[in-house]
C-alpha cells in the first residue's frame, strides 16, 4: 500500500533547500505563496490550501511575516479565499460553487460562461465584497493578475483574430506578446511587500487597488479564457480596455521571487514553471523565461503530486477543462470523478504535513528553470 509520503514531490530552489536544511520549515519562514492558473486542476490543490492556511500557518499567530498570495485564473480564486481570516470557510464556498454551478450546455456562449464564472465569485464573496475585503488577514497582501489589452475588440471574428496575431507574436517571441497584451495585477492590502516579485519584463509590473467596486470584476477577469469567455472591461479604479485571463502572460507565475526574503511556497500541479499559457505547448519554453530569469525562483518550494498519486485518481491525471467536453451533458458522473480527485489529493496535505513535522533534505529535489 502507498504511504502519505509518497503522494508529493518537493523541488526546491538552492536558497530554500538550504534555508530547510538549517531550520527545517517553519511557517515564519513563509512570505508568499504562488497559484497557477489551470482551471479544474486547482481543484486538487484544494486540500493542500485546506491544511496550510487553516492548520499549519496559524499556529504561529505572533509572527509579523507579511505574506504574498497571489495567482492568475483559478489560482486567483484560491488566494482570495485563502487570505481571508476565516480561509476554511471561504474555501468550501469557492469548492461547492465551482463544482456545482458549471453544468453547462453543449456549446454554450462566452456570455454563458462569464455569467456562471460571475455566480460562482459571488458566491466565493459571499455577500458584500466590502466585507469580504475587511475580513482579509491584517498580514496577506493578496494580487489578482490579469492581462489586460488596449485595444477593444468587439464580435467573435475580431476577437479571433486579435488573439491569433497575439499567440503568433508570441510564438516567435515571448516578449512581442507585450504589444498586444500588458500585466496588471489588483492588489489588496501593502503593495510594497509584491513589487520586488514582479518581473521587469515588457508587460510592466502595473497595480491597480482590489477596492470593493473592483473584487468581481477582478476575479472574473483574470479567469476569463479568450473564447471561451467575454472580456471585463473598464474595471472600476484601472486604466481602461478588456481584461482577460491573467494566465495568457502569468500562466505559472514565474515571478522574481528571489527577491523576496524567505520561502516562496508553491503547491502546483506540475513539476515546472512555465511562464505564459500559450507557452505551454512550445517544447523550447516550457520552463522559465531564459538567462534572465535563471535565479528567480531560489527561494520557491514547489509541492506538485508524485506519479504515485496521479495514479490514484480517476483516469490517472488531474481534473481538467478537457472534462466539460469528455463528459459533455454527464455532469453527475464528471463531478463524481472530481470530488474523488478532491479526496484522493488530501494525501498530499497529509505528506506535507509530515514533511514539516519531521523534515527530510534528501526529499528536495532541484529545482531548475
Amino acid at each position: 500500500m502507498t504511504s502519505a509520503d509518497d503522494a508529493i514531490r518537493l523541488l526546491a530552489g538552492s536558497r530554500a533547500r538550504a534555508r530547510i536544511e538549517r531550520e527545517g520549515l517553519r511557517p515564519r519562514d513563509i512570505v508568499g505563496v504562488a497559484a497557477a492558473a489551470g482551471g479544474p486542476k486547482g481543484l486538487a490543490l484544494l486540500p493542500l490550501d485546506r491544511w496550510v492556511f487553516g492548520d499549519w500557518l496559524p499556529r504561529d499567530p505572533a509572527s509579523a511575516t507579511r505574506r504574498v498570495l497571489a495567482g492568475a485564473s483559478i489560482g486567483a480564486w484560491r488566494m482570495a479565499a485563502c487570505a481571508q481570516r476565516e480561509p476554511l470557510a471561504a474555501l468550501d464556498r469557492l469548492e461547492q460553487a465551482y463544482l456545482e454551478r458549471q453544468r453547462y450546455p453543449l456549446r454554450p456562449s462566452p456570455r454563458h460562461v462569464s455569467q456562471v464564472c460571475r455566480e460562482i465569485l459571488q458566491a466565493l464573496i459571499g455577500g458584500d465584497a466590502r466585507d469580504f475585503l475587511q475580513g482579509m488577514h491584517p498580514r496577506a497582501t493578496l494580487a489578482v493578475v490579469t492581462a489586460r489589452s488596449a485595444a477593444r475588440r468587439d464580435g467573435p471574428l475580431a476577437l479571433r483574430s486579435g488573439f491569433a496575431r497575439a499567440a503568433l507574436s508570441n510564438a516567435v517571441s515571448r516578449e512581442r506578446l507585450a504589444a498586444h497584451l500588458s500585466r496588471l495585477a489588483f492588489v489588496a492590502g501593502d503593495d510594497t511587500a509584491l513589487l520586488p516579485a514582479l518581473p521587469p519584463d515588457r508587460f510592466g509590473a502595473h497595480t491597480a487597488a482590489l477596492s470593493a467596486e473592483a473584487l468581481e470584476d477582478a476575479l472574473l477577469a483574470s479567469g476569463s479564457i479568450p473564447l471561451v469567455a467575454d472580456p471585463v472591461r473598464n474595471i472600476a479604479g484601472a486604466p481602461g480596455g478588456d481584461y482577460w485571463d491573467g494566465g495568457l502572460i502569468d500562466y505559472h507565475l514565474y515571478w522574481r521571487w528571489s527577491a523576496l526574503d524567505g520561502v516562496v511556497l508553491y503547491p502546483h500541479f506540475a513539476p515546472r514553471v512555465t511562464a505564459g499559457w500559450l507557452d505551454k505547448l512550445l517544447p523550447w519554453r516550457s520552463h522559465g523565461v531564459g538567462a534572465a530569469g535563471r535565479d528567480w525562483l531560489d527561494n520557491v518550494l514547489l509541492v506538485v503530486p508524485s506519479d504515485t498519486m496521479l495514479a490514484r485518481l480517476p483516469g490517472g491525471r488531474l481534473p481538467d477543462r478537457k472534462d466539460f467536453h469528455r463528459y459533455g451533458l454527464r455532469h453527475d458522473a464528471r463531478l463524481s470523478h472530481w470530488r474523488s480527485a478532491i479526496g484522493e489529493c488530501a494525501r498530499m496535505a497529509e505528506a506535507l504535513a509530515r514533511f514539516v513535522e519531521r523534515p527530510d533534505p534528501t526529499r528536495l529535489e532541484p529545482l531548475r528553470p
